[in-house]
């Protein structure tokens, strides 16, 4: 096919876009195609939505999918949904337009487990609330796909959750030390985190400060976890989460999403 009478630009995935010169539009198409978790869908408009994505190389990423508030697209736009999208947009900086397909949904695997879906629902409502928009997070990705992926299978998703809210504390800067002891150095006898320095603490350096200390649970020592331990680890999580992210995000509450799963955790048995 002739091409002397055509521009060409690069898309983000480095594929070329051909424009008529002289046409009404010579700028820059932006394209991109990627695997993604549907983290929050909104009504726009009278039939459209807009999609907030999770993808490895491009982060948390919005656009509009037309008709997404269609018979059709509803049961796909679901939280926790695994989808196929392809984004558009004329310039990189704007909202831009989801094409998607559903690779595999989630939310009804798991609706007659009530804490599994109250998991899933914290997972997308924490990964939406903080995570920067457009920033690549492969890493972080394809451990929220895993936890999600176990909850499905519906076993051994617990421990997973709490390593998860450890990995998101880090993808946001707020990385935890447990490597050795704060005050001695000392690899042994972990059993606190400093709620200050996010550093681990033995039992033999927190002395009459223990109380003020928060509980390490061995399980993030490599020890087995137990419910007891998942649920301290969520309470030094939760604090990290509460008292050094949120000022950081403007103070806006955590997603009521968290907290429901915790009292659903903190019930179970």
């Amino acid at each position: 096919i002739p091409t002397s009478g055509l521009s060409k630009s690069k898309t983000a995935k480095g594929g070329i876009c051909s424009t008529p010169r002289g046409s009404r539009s010579n700028f820059e198409r932006m394209e991109w195609r990627d695997q993604g978790i549907l983290l929050h869908s909104r009504k726009h408009g009278e039939n459209s939505a807009i999609i907030e994505v999770l993808t490895a190389e491009h982060g948390r990423h919005l656009g509009v999918v037309r008709g997404g508030q269609s018979r059709k697209m509803t049961p796909i736009l679901q939280a926790g949904a695994q989808l196929d999208v392809t984004w558009r947009a004329r310039l990189e900086d704007h909202l831009g337009s989801y094409s998607v397909d559903v690779i595999r949904a989630r939310a009804a695997s798991v609706m007659s487990d009530r804490l599994a879906l109250a998991a899933l629902n914290s997972v997308v409502g924490l990964a939406a609330f903080s995570l920067p928009e457009r920033s690549n997070c492969a890493g972080f990705y394809s451990q929220t796909e895993e936890l999600l992926d176990d909850l499905i299978a519906g076993t051994g998703w617990l421990p997973g959750y709490l390593f998860w809210e450890v990995a998101l504390l880090a993808e946001l800067g707020l990385r935890l030390d447990l490597s050795e002891c704060a005050v001695t150095g000392s690899t042994v006898g972990l059993e606190f985190v400093s709620p200050k320095s996010g550093r681990a603490v033995s039992r033999a350096a927190a002395g009459e400060w223990a109380d003020r200390l928060l509980p390490l649970p061995a399980c993030l020592l490599g020890e087995p976890a137990s419910l007891e331990d998942i649920r301290a680890g969520l309470q030094m999580s939760g604090f990290f989460l509460e008292h050094k992210l949120v000022p950081q995000l403007g103070d806006r509450p955590l997603p009521e999403a968290r907290r429901r799963f915790t009292d659903l955790l903190d019930r179970h048995s």
